[in-house]
């Protein structure tokens, strides 16, 4: 009986030891997960994916609006429909594109961890990895700028969305709801720069610009260029976010040729 007594405490404590091997080891792999770009990486994705899919479905149906209401002579719209329609491909384009860079940016957080250290022993720079590092670093910083333009423009159809939303909102209003002036209330897209003066009609009063703001390609269009300035807004953080990790991570790169040290960033 002793002999057995002895084997299961010996057992009972092969499997302790194994089950706190297991949970040092998960730790120590948590704790070398780059959670910095790991978040940036995702807020970048939904940022993007916003940005583009709300996007393209708006500029369709802003395209829809300017040919039904606004411009009936299609000569008079030639130019802007050419625009919006490269403007969709270049979507396509960013979409790749930072799908790709968002990858390669977290591989680049898990690889400046000190997870990589002890999983395959000393990690020693060469001036190439800085190199590489440093040129992300750059990229980053310029994308980040590039974007801040680009969440700026993406609010200039949501300002002019807007003003045609309150324009219709004062004719649906009691005060002027049943007046003659109601039909002297009127929008003037000619005056964004959208389409050029001699469009016809290109202004729109009254019950008929009420009309085109109860239409579902109007309120599909305001809100999805709403959600897109919000997605270019989440990009932009994102890319704030990735331009510290980035440079930390060159930081630790250039200072581990120097001396040994870790990050978790």
């Amino acid at each position: 009986m002793k002999p057995a007594m002895e084997t299961a405490a010996e057992e009972n404590t092969e499997q302790s030891q194994e089950r706190k091997g297991c949970f040092e080891c998960c730790i120590k792999c948590l704790g070398g997960v780059p959670y910095a770009s790991l978040v940036a990486t995702i807020l970048c994705f939904s940022g993007v994916a916003l940005f583009c899919g709300c996007g393209h479905v708006a500029l369709a149906g802003t395209v829809a609006i300017l040919e039904q209401h606004f411009s009936t002579n299609t000569s008079d719209h030639a130019l802007l429909s050419e625009v919006i329609q490269l403007m969709q491909y270049v979507i396509y384009g960013i979409a790749s594109f930072f799908f790709l860079y968002g990858i390669i940016l977290l591989a680049e957080g898990f690889y400046t961890t000190s997870a990589v250290k002890e999983l395959h022993g000393e990690f020693k720079t060469t001036a190439c990895g800085r190199c590489i590092s440093g040129m992300f670093v750059f990229l980053t910083y310029v994308l980040g700028v590039a974007w801040l333009g680009v969440f700026g423009f993406s609010a200039v159809p949501v300002f002019m969305f807007y003003n045609i939303w309150s324009t219709c909102e004062v004719i649906k209003s009691p005060q002027t709801n049943g007046t003659t002036g109601v039909e002297q209330i009127c929008v003037d897209v000619r005056q964004y720069g959208i389409i050029p003066w001699n469009a016809f009609p290109g202004k729109i009063c009254g019950s008929a610009l009420e009309n085109i703001c109860n239409t579902t390609e109007f309120y599909m269009s305001y809100h999805l260029f709403i959600v897109a300035c919000a997605g270019a807004g989440a990009t932009v953080i994102a890319l704030l976010i990735y331009m510290m990790a980035t440079t930390y991570n060159y930081a630790v790169l250039k200072f581990k040729s120097r001396e040994d040290c870790c990050t978790k960033f």
